[in-house]
């Protein structure tokens, strides 16, 4: 039999046009939420103050991008939609100190290759607009059209000639709410630049022109966002300065993706930079949460090489080290000066709850609450803290596998002291109870619900509310039965509850923030797992929260009876530590005889 190894090589050869443009298409249109993006930008470049998005299919069908830009001539517009043809440079030196937001001529060539694309445009100074066609590369006679002042982008059918890629999209509602994103990130890089995106006859998102980042920031990750972040503002003097909105600790995110970063205007991902960010708030954030806002790097365009990927979202930079290392010292040194950094600005100390990091109690769009500067938060208000002792102590009966255990106190209103035989245990109540629940989860697949007598509002961003229509199965399943009621208001008509324990209505947004990110970095593997991890979490019995021994109790016989032995939440945290007495003895110098 003969071998591909036993063959002679086959002869170099060109390959012809259809291929190099089929193949150049697919590095900058992988999906609808690139398309966006590029027609978006394009239309920044334009001068656009507004840029309308219209989509059906979740953009699979339908993508019509609307500007108030500046217009391409009717001459041009051949040119327009040709491979390397742009009006952004006029000198290949300007390659390497670019100022706008594209640059390499390909965007609408690609587009026509792998969809149906149709351009009409009228510049300021026309008093006629004039259109064009591309279907699969092949492009149509001008004609005259009837436009206003800008330009209309109508992409039709992606991928209508190469099913195979098509099929590799996911579902019209999940490439919505990735379109959704991209806006966001596009906003942030611009305020300035209005952007309004609409599916059918339905507003999904509109993100009005901003005078500040904090304003922006706000329409983004939602009003209250405003209250729970910080601005950092600093400047270099060597052609680099830092604008941020970031949240301060007490408002983080399951993974990375909601700290969105952009150099010079263009929205962009930089993991050096990303870490930077999040390298900044060590001792303020557990491990797996993540800071969220907004960074706004202004760099010398000579020090920012934005060819080296094809979509233009990652970019390389000069001394890449050193800007990481000036974004990470004004970060931290901005997070410093916060005063009480860790606490939202309304709270007051004397009675501020140390929370659990992975729980959090906010109502903020994203999710968390940290201990960071627990010892000043301590100092401050230990002379209202007091150790909870129970009037009975509560017992815990043994089992094959477990030691009996007597609670004897709660601290921090967060850890069970309990005693065993010949141990002391220290039990965290929020890992518990996740970790009871979880098993509940697996085993019954939901939640219980309990219906509410009065509804209660709550508020969610334009991405929470994408994501809580686009996830139905999971907000049931999690036990939430929520309705619109009008812009960006929802009403939660019942909430999940368990053992008689009933969630607050607030804990959606948290939970559409988690089922948005695709679960914690480091939730089990499986969707079915990452789902009840979610839901667990955001049922459980929370850091902060007074429950009575014979509560603690309960969940901790139901921990006893699980069909296997748990020791830890299911994201990897640890439920309760054995401290022997023994060891406790050695401590203190003391022998037992």
């Amino acid at each position: 039999m003969t071998t591909r190894g036993d063959r002679p090589p086959a002869p170099i050869h060109r390959l012809d046009a259809a291929a190099i443009a089929a193949i150049a298409a697919g590095e900058v249109v992988e999906r609808p939420a690139s398309i966006v993006k590029e027609l978006v930008e394009n239309a920044v470049d334009a001068g656009a103050s507004e840029v309308l998005i219209a989509l059906e299919g979740g953009g699979i069908d339908r993508i019509e991008v609307i500007d108030d830009g500046a217009g391409i001539p009717a001459a041009e517009l051949p040119l327009a939609v040709e491979r390397h043809a742009t009006s952004k440079l006029t000198h290949p030196d300007e390659l390497t100190r670019l100022r706008t937001l594209g640059f390499r001529g390909e965007a609408l060539a690609a587009i026509g290759e792998a969809a149906r694309l149709t351009v009409v445009s009228r510049p300021r100074t026309a008093s006629e607009a004039h259109g064009l066609s591309v279907e699969g590369g092949r492009t149509g006679t001008p004609y005259v059209a009837g436009a206003p002042v800008g330009t209309r982008v109508e992409v039709r059918d992606l991928f209508f000639e190469t099913p195979a890629r098509r099929k590799f999209l996911r579902s019209a509602a999940t490439e919505q709410v990735e379109i959704l994103s991209a806006l966001e990130r596009l906003y942030l890089a611009r305020p300035a630049v209005g952007l309004e995106l609409r599916a059918g006859d339905r507003e999904v998102a509109r993100f009005p022109p901003a005078s500040s980042l904090r304003e922006a920031t706000a329409r983004v990750f939602g009003p209250e966002f405003s209250v729970a972040s910080f601005s950092v503002e600093a400047d270099r003097g060597t052609g680099v300065r830092v604008s941020a909105q970031l949240s301060r600790p007490v408002v983080s995110a399951a993974g990375p993706g909601r700290l969105l970063l952009a150099v010079n205007g263009r929205s962009i991902v930089a993991r050096s930079l990303s870490s930077a960010v999040r390298q900044a708030y060590v001792d303020y954030l557990p491990r797996g949460r993540f800071p969220v806002g907004a960074v706004q790097l202004t760099v010398d365009p000579g020090r920012v090489d934005v060819n080296v990927h094809p979509t233009k979202r990652e970019v390389r930079f000069d001394r890449e080290r050193e800007i990481a290392e000036f974004l990470r010292t004004v970060v931290r040194q901005a997070l410093r000066a916060e005063p009480h950094a860790a606490l939202r600005p309304q709270e007051a100390l004397p009675t501020a709850s140390m929370g659990d990091p992975a729980e959090g109690r906010s109502a903020a769009p994203v999710d968390s609450f940290s201990p960071a500067l627990a010892a000043e938060r301590l100092e401050v208000s230990g002379a209202q803290r007091r150790l909870y002792e129970p009037a009975t102590a509560s017992t815990v009966a043994p089992t094959p596998r477990h030691p009996g255990l007597m609670l004897r106190a709660s601290v921090f209103d967060l850890y069970w002291l309990a005693e065993g035989a010949e141990d002391l245990v220290l039990v965290d109540q929020h890992a518990a109870s996740e970790r009871v629940i979880f098993d509940h989860l697996i085993a019954k697949g939901h939640l219980a619900r309990q219906e509410l007598v009065e509804p209660v509002r709550v508020e969610l961003t334009a991405r929470q509310a994408e994501i809580l229509r686009t996830h139905p199965e999971e907000t049931r399943t999690a036990g939430f039965d929520v309705e619109p009621f009008g812009g960006g208001t929802w009403r939660v008509r019942s909430v999940p509850s368990y053992r008689g324990r009933r969630v607050p209505a607030d804990r959606l947004a948290g939970l559409l923030d988690e089922i948005g990110e695709g679960g914690r970095p480091t939730n089990p593997d499986g969707f079915e797992a990452r789902t009840a991890a979610m839901v667990a979490c955001h049922a459980a019995v929370r850091g902060g929260e007074k429950i009575s021994p014979e509560e603690m109790g309960r969940i901790l016989d139901e921990l006893y009876a699980l069909p296997e032995t748990a020791y830890a939440c299911p994201h990897g945290r640890p439920i309760l530590i054995r401290l022997p007495r023994n060891r406790i003895d050695g401590w203190f110098l003391r022998s037992r005889g």
